[in-house]
């Protein structure tokens, strides 16, 4: 009775560009359905859905998010937003530092 209710933990997996390709092309085929290819390769639902999503957009035949290039430059952009945020708080404190000083 322990386990009722519990699922099971699965640990994190990581996939090649290369396999997430070929599940998209598998499901966007026809052949057979997106939760034909989640079963018989043990994939997530979930992670398949989003890789399909993400190939849609990246195509142009959705509209509804980013692309994969928009989702690198937002990345970048972000990482230099931070960097520059420390940049100028650096500078704020040495600013004071200074004018503490020439008094």
């Amino acid at each position: 009775m322990e386990n009722v209710g519990k699922k099971r933990y699965r640990p994190r997996r990581s996939f090649t560009p290369e396999f997430k390709a070929e599940i998209v092309e598998l499901c966007q085929r026809g052949d057979r359905s997106l939760l034909q290819v989640v079963r018989d390769f043990d994939l997530t639902e979930t992670a398949v859905r989003e890789w399909v999503k993400q190939a849609e957009l990246d195509a142009g035949t959705r509209s509804d998010g980013l692309t994969s290039d928009e989702r690198d430059e937002l990345a970048r952009l972000r990482r230099e937003n931070r960097r520059l945020q420390e940049d100028v708080e650096i500078l704020k404190r040495a600013t004071a530092f200074f004018a503490r000083e020439t008094r």
